[in-house]
């Protein structure tokens, strides 16, 4: 069961999807802060200074924002660490175990009866 679960977890697919949901997730902060700490703020002041979310002035926390972009770069070079990790694990059992093509052994004794049928 161990062994079908690491085959399961270690797929391309598998792997990639994880990466996306993660680094999707990263990201999805960034835009988040950009729009609720930037964007929002200033279409708050060009309306007259009021935030509607509190009818208070409008703050630009671009602080926050930078503190998203930083966020997801430590995020990004996280999982960057991870997947080169599994590919270097992953390279150690491909070499490991070699895969015969059987295309090309087909082709291997095709080119063997064409060189005897020569002769």
């Amino acid at each position: 069961m161990l062994q079908e679960f690491k085959k399961f977890a270690l797929k391309g697919n598998v792997l990639d999807l994880a990466v996306a949901v993660v680094i999707g997730a990263a990201f999805g902060k960034i835009v988040t802060s950009l729009v609720n700490d930037i964007i929002t703020p200033i279409i708050g002041l060009l309306m007259g200074g009021v935030n509607f979310s509190h009818l208070s002035y409008s703050v630009i926390k671009y602080g926050a924002f930078i503190q998203s972009v930083i966020d997801f770069f430590i995020i990004a070079f996280s999982i960057f660490l991870v997947v080169r990790f599994f590919n270097r694990f992953k390279k150690k059992e491909e070499a490991a175990a070699p895969v015969v093509d059987t295309k090309e052994e087909l082709l291997k004794e095709i080119r063997d009866l064409l060189k005897e049928s020569n002769k």
